[in-house]
């Protein structure tokens, strides 16, 4: 009884170890996902919430929707993703500043997989920074007439653009509930 106890206590270090060695790119979605609580994931259709990719500082990350404070946000998020639901929280609005991270979201330019069908929303923090938070902001990104549209990969870029005079950003009031999964350097 004592040797296997021994042999379990030495097989710890090194699970821990492989397990911390992955990057968040090399596990896959399926691993991940089997690693959260299934039996409190479904909605009430048995669907799981599908994890969505955005950027974050020229790096990719992947999170969920959760809770929208605007109907036709959180219906177009359910549809968005072929379910489950996003749940509607009107209450979200009125979040302190101080529980509220930014989210960046394009109408329109390059295509791809955002809201709109253009490209992946731009987050302005991820966990473990001090200004991380699973609510966010949301500004809408519109490329300014005249202007050649590109993929930006961050804040930094965007807020460049903006000062460029090529797009426009607009902050319409509604708060999404957006928890980030995977990110740059790090995953739950």
């Amino acid at each position: 009884m004592k040797t296997s106890f021994y042999s379990f206590i030495l097989i710890i270090p090194i699970f821990l170890s492989a397990c911390s060695s992955a990057s968040p790119s090399t596990i896959p979605t399926q691993t991940l996902m089997s690693a959260m609580d299934m039996e409190e994931m479904p909605d009430e259709t048995g669907k799981y919430a599908p994890l969505v990719g955005g950027l974050y500082n020229g790096g990719e990350i992947q999170f969920i929707h959760t809770e929208a404070s605007d109907p036709d946000v959180a219906n177009m998020l359910t549809n968005m993703m072929g379910g489950p639901k996003v749940v509607l929280v009107p209450e979200l609005v009125s979040a302190p500043n101080t529980l509220l991270a930014n989210v960046y979201v394009f109408t329109n330019g390059v295509e791809g997989m955002g809201p709109f069908g253009f490209q992946p929303d731009i987050f302005d923090s991820v966990p473990g920074e001090a200004g991380y938070r699973p609510l966010r902001r949301v500004h809408l990104v519109a490329w300014n007439e005249g202007t050649t549209p590109s993929t930006l990969r961050s804040v930094t870029e965007l807020q460049a653009t903006e000062a460029g005079g090529e797009v426009t950003i607009t902050r319409p009031g509604i708060v999404v509930n957006m928890p980030i999964l995977v990110w740059p350097g790090g995953h739950r």
